[in-house]
């Protein structure tokens, strides 16, 4: 009886697999590791080493796309003050929808074509067709709401559509594109159509509505699409678009008022030099862990 004991305990234990199903094995707890489970451990296996010139290129898009709003909000201070006459908006309007067809088709003749050309004419027609019927409503659409307050939810709704605006892509679909604008996309157009709204309802006259109305509907459909076709063409010409906008920019907020010139310029300096710096400096704290405890992550596609 005590050799059959002997002999028992003498009974080497089965060699114990990392198994992820299966059952408990024989002989180990269930939450048993050997020596060779720290092995697989990788340190900072997904972070990206980003180099400082390139995220400060890549911030340029932004500072770009700031510009543009600093523009249309500069067109609607002068247009409320009554310096900019609905003629001078009309014409304005007209240039900016002609230049825009001719970046599209220096940039996206591959993508365009003909018809395509021709439904985006007609649609526009309808479109400001439509806004020219609607004029009057946005005119007298605030009417028993106080200056003040429509100030105060402007400038709200102009914040949330730079906080949400797509700045790597186009608010629209571009020609050719796979994906269609997200969602905050979309919540950041239609803070600044009804931002666009509540500036027009302070105007006095119908046409000065539809001139206001159509350019700031343009601005803030169609440049980000493009701009978005610009970048696609040439990272250089883009780069030049920019630097050249910015300068206009800046110019013109310093003809408006030198303290809004040095924000706006703190701005441009913060998000182009200031923030890609210290996107550099926090990668060093950045610490990450990955080994046999993380979940499973297909490696495939599934596409029904």
């Amino acid at each position: 009886m005590e050799k059959n004991a002997l002999a028992g305990d003498t009974i080497p234990r089965p060699k114990w697999r990392k198994v992820a199903y299966g059952g408990r094995q024989i002989g180990y707890d269930d939450n048993y590791t050997d020596e060779s489970f720290l092995e697989e451990m990788v340190m900072n296996a997904n972070v990206v080493r980003r180099d400082l010139l390139k995220v400060m290129r890549d911030s340029v898009s932004i500072s770009q796309y700031l510009c543009i709003v600093a523009l249309v909000v500069l067109v609607w201070v002068h247009t409320l003050e009554s310096s900019l006459d609905e003629n001078s908006l009309l014409l304005l309007d007209l240039s900016l929808l002609a230049s825009g067809f001719l970046v599209l088709l220096l940039t996206e003749e591959k993508m365009l074509s003909l018809s395509l050309l021709l439904r985006y004419v007609v649609n526009i027609s309808f479109f400001t067709t439509g806004l020219y019927i609607l004029a009057p409503i946005y005119q007298t659409l605030t009417r028993s709401i106080s200056s003040d307050s429509i100030w105060a939810v402007t400038v709200s709704l102009l914040l949330l559509h730079l906080f949400l605006h797509d700045y790597s892509g186009s608010t629209i679909r571009a020609p050719g594109a796979l994906k269609n604008p997200n969602l905050t996309s979309c919540i950041s157009l239609n803070a600044s159509i009804v931002a666009s709204v509540f500036v027009a309802s302070r105007l006095p006259s119908r046409l000065h509505v539809f001139a206001v109305m159509l350019f700031s509907l343009q601005v803030f459909l169609f440049a980000p699409l493009v701009t978005y076709c610009i970048k696609k063409f040439s990272f250089g010409l883009h780069l030049v678009f920019s630097f050249a906008l910015m300068g206009l920019t800046l110019y013109s907020v310093y003809a408006l008022h030198r303290l809004f010139f040095v924000l706006f310029l703190v701005i441009v300096v913060l998000v182009n030099v200031v923030c890609p710096y210290w996107l550099i400096r926090m990668q060093e704290y950045k610490f990450e862990i990955n080994g046999p405890w993380d979940e499973a992550k297909l490696c495939f596609d599934i596409t029904d």
